[in-house]
Order: structure tokens, then sequence, then C-alpha cells
């Protein structure tokens, strides 16, 4: 086994290097989107987070999924391949969603929500009148 230490070889590659931007960093959580008659389907893969720390919002027809994630593994890290950070993804709406009508539900670390179309965007079948 090598005495290599990944935490190591990256912070001595970030010495001198004068930082842009917040040394935090997200990760991007896998998301599907389905449209459906009613509306739109979101289903996107959260592990480690929790329903406690989740914040969904929708503002300005844009849609925010943030979870904080903090996971204490006993030990000391021989190899690891993957990091735990925070999730953060945002999408545009659009403007036929009913945005006080979106719920969601966090199962399992899978959270589903449903943005339901806005009453005027349902199609409508249209009765004829004989006369």
């Amino acid at each position: 086994m090598t005495t290599r230490d990944v935490t190591t070889s990256q912070e001595k590659n970030l010495q001198g290097r004068e930082e842009t931007r917040a040394p935090e960093r997200f990760l991007r959580p896998a998301v599907n989107i389905v449209e459906e008659e009613s509306g739109l389907l979101v289903t996107a893969d959260l592990p480690g987070a929790s329903k406690e720390n989740l914040d969904i919002r929708v503002e300005k027809g844009v849609l925010t999924i943030t979870a904080p994630v903090h996971r204490q593994v006993p030990g000391r890290p021989v190899y690891s391949e993957f990091s735990w950070a925070p999730y953060y993804r945002q999408f545009q709406i659009p403007d036929s969603i009913d945005q006080n009508g979106v719920n969601a539900e966090f199962n399992n670390g899978v959270l589903s929500l449903r943005l339901p179309k806005a009453a005027a965007a349902k199609p409508r079948r249209i009765e004829i009148s004989v006369q």
C-alpha cells in the first residue's frame, strides 16, 4: 500500500493560487423530469440527505433544490472514490406551472416533486352546442 495522501496532494496544488470563488463545492443530484397530462414529475436522487435539512423553493420561475449532507465515518479514510458534499440544483420552470400547488415527497433518499399545470394551461374539451 502506498503512503500517498490524496488530501495532502490536493492542498499542494492550491498553494499560491488566488481563490476567486467560495471554497465550498456542491454535487448535482441526478434528476429525471417527466411531463404528464396534469403537470411535471421531478425525481431527484439525494443519498445521504435528510428530510429535515432538505430545502425546496420556487421563486421567480426557478425551482431550487438544496440539501446539506454531513456524513461522519469512524476511523481514518485510507482510500475514497467519492466525497460527501451538499446537493444543489436549479431548474427554470415554465409559466404554465401552478407554483402554489407544488408538493414533495422524500423517501429513502429519493425526492419526488409534483408540479401541477395551472388550470388555464390544462387541456380541456370544448363542447359543441347544436342550434
